[in-house]
């Protein structure tokens, strides 16, 4: 198909207008170091500043925009190695910075949704290409084949190095595998892109525990590096009476006897305690095993819970109720089976220290909810003495342990995080250990700039409403308990979610030493974008400050686009008569140093 063609009536008028596609164009492009320039992508695009993998969305949107869903897909693919999986279940922390969402602005865009596009629509032709180097003969040890570990494998093999994996179950993935429903995460979607990483050589050994059926010290012995991923595996406890009853189950093992194809008792009241992703997976696939009565119960209020406003809409829509501000006290018990759970009822207090919002429990507010079943998603922690007792002195904001050629990624570092966290976790540390392997960086970001012409949305485009996933409906959810609940964009719908993206990749400036202060730039911006300012103060790392704004002409030192504001429609561009806005595509990329 050709370019014009996937254009409506009103973009063509549009881009003759602004004669977007000029034969005369030359592309310019400059690859910077500068902290300025870093510091203006972190500001101008925040939904790749909020993403701990800086993904570049705007990129991959406007290829969905064009309907290029392979090119979409490797755009992602290139930061987060996993696009279907995460277009499912990330956490999504780039909606929430999305400029579309802030006030008198409508909502965000739907980035997760369209990620999964890409990789739903992307013809069954596309191959993906990988930028490999030349064989080093070092070889290199993984420990868990979580999302931080397949990150890891994926960039340390394309380095050219050797990568083994070891994993204790009996199938890839970690959490991917085990500890997400398949109703969210279809396991052949998952198998499709863990190959894809172990297609570049990566060797996988599973039912193979480190620590137990072979030892850390062996491993040193036969690799040049080992990288632990083991990721959170101990489950908190709830540390009250009753714990240790029949049917009290933790989030995380109930999960795995789930996704394994087990069937664990959950009779027909359950109570789910815990207010993240996995109390709301247990709450769910509790419904999937025949409950009729199931609640998730929180300490704070819904607001405060680790979940997107997607979650929380499926488990109400599901029928799960939520109560919160309880705390559990007691699990009551009778022939070591579960009857009752007794909470206290807690309040909101404010805090002078993190987390700033604590509950507090109430006195004689004791109360009993009748249960078949208690879950506790708490959450989990590392456990590094399940590889070695001598693996410890981790460094939080690296990558290195206490052992010499011994690293460390992902979850097993920060904690219980998230899966792009840990994906962007395992790619960091491939650099790191790349680097001790070579003595040398051999990969570095930087700041691709291009110049551009002039923005091809039209404003229209930003009152489109937001394009609603397509779900199944309540009776083929229940139908077969591994029935994916999303069924993603059609291919219309994708571009027209697509269509909201502000491009906030495209930076706008204006040349002071054309500008003649007409204002004209002023009077058609749409948004308070375009100010008089007086200074521009340098922060400390020496990154642009906020700009100091003047009413005043005679203190004006130059106009001035502030890009934290400017939702890229291209009016300015339009109006000036001096020709003395210049546009330029910013991205992150990663070159050879």
């Amino acid at each position: 198909m050709k370019k014009k063609d996937l254009y409506s009536k009103e973009e063509k008028l549009f881009q003759d207008k602004n004669k977007i596609y000029s034969a005369q164009s030359v592309k310019q492009i400059v690859y910077s170091t500068d902290v300025r320039d870093f510091g203006q992508v972190a500001k101008s695009i925040p939904c790749q500043d909020a993403c701990p993998a800086q993904t570049n969305i705007p990129g991959y949107i406007r290829c969905i925009y064009e309907k290029r869903y392979g090119r979409a897909y490797e755009i992602n693919r290139s930061a987060n190695i996993l696009p279907g999986v995460l277009g499912r279940i990330c956490s999504r922390p780039c909606e929430s910075a999305c400029r579309h969402g802030e006030p008198d602005n409508g909502q965000s865009v739907g980035i997760c949704h369209l990620k999964r596009s890409c990789a739903d629509l992307k013809p069954a032709s596309h191959r993906i290409i990988e930028a490999l180097y030349a064989p080093t003969d070092k070889k290199v040890v993984i420990i868990g084949s979580g999302p931080a570990g397949l990150a890891a494998a994926h960039d340390l093999a394309g380095l050219g190095h050797k990568v083994v994996i070891f994993e204790s179950m009996e199938k890839p993935g970690g959490m991917l595998m085990y500890g997400i429903p398949e109703f969210r995460l279809p396991r052949d979607l998952l198998m499709l892109e863990i190959k894809n990483i172990l297609r570049l050589g990566v060797e996988l050994k599973t039912n193979t525990a480190v620590g137990t059926d072979i030892s850390l010290d062996q491993l040193k012995k036969d690799f040049d590096a080992v990288v632990v991923t083991t990721g959170c595996v101990s489950p908190r406890k709830l540390d009250i009476p009753g714990e240790e009853l029949e049917n009290v189950h933790n989030g995380l093992e109930f999960m795995k006897a789930v996704n394994e194809g087990q069937t664990p008792f959950v009779g027909d009241k359950v109570v789910v305690i815990g207010a993240g992703f996995t109390a709301v997976d247990c709450a769910r696939s509790a419904l999937r095993l025949g409950s009729t009565d199931v609640s998730i119960n929180i300490r704070k209020t819904i607001e405060y819970m680790r979940i997107d406003e997607t979650e929380k809409h499926e488990a109400q829509f599901e029928g799960i109720k939520t109560y919160s501000l309880v705390q559990p006290s007691k699990i009551i018990g009778i022939d070591n089976k579960v009857t009752a759970v007794e909470f206290v009822r807690t309040r909101m207090e404010t805090s002078d220290t993190p987390p700033y919002r604590v509950s507090v429990p109430i006195e004689n507010s004791r109360f009993l909810i009748p249960a078949d079943c208690v879950i506790a998603a708490l959450g989990q922690t590392p456990d590094g003495n399940m590889v070695s007792r001598d693996l410890g002195g981790l460094d939080k904001k690296g990558h290195n342990t206490s052992i010499d050629g011994v690293f460390a990624a992902g979850d097993f570092v920060t904690g219980s995080s998230d899966v792009i966290s840990a994906i962007a976790g395992g790619r960091k540390c491939a650099r790191a250990v790349d680097q001790y392997l070579i003595g040398e960086q051999r990969k570095q970001t930087v700041v691709r700039l291009e110049n551009h012409e002039t923005t091809d949305r039209p404003r229209s485009y930003d009152f489109i409403g937001k394009v609603g996933m397509n779900t199944l409906d309540m009776q083929e959810r229940f139908s077969q308990s591994t029935n994916e609940v999303e069924t993603g964009y059609k291919d219309d719908q994708a571009r027209e979610e697509a269509k909201r993206c502000y491009l906030c990749n495209l930076k706008y400036e204006i040349d002071p030493l054309v500008c003649i202060y007409c204002s004209l730039c002023i009077d058609v911006a749409p948004k308070d974008c375009i100010k008089m300012i007086k200074d521009v103060p340098i922060n400390a790392d020496g990154t642009y400050g906020t700009y100091l704004e003047t009413k005043d002409w005679n203190k004006v030192v130059s106009i001035a686009i502030d890009n934290d504001k400017c939702i890229r429609c291209g009016n300015c561009v339009a109006v000036c008569p001096m020709d003395c806005i210049s546009v330029t595509k910013t991205e992150l990329i990663e070159i050879d140093t």
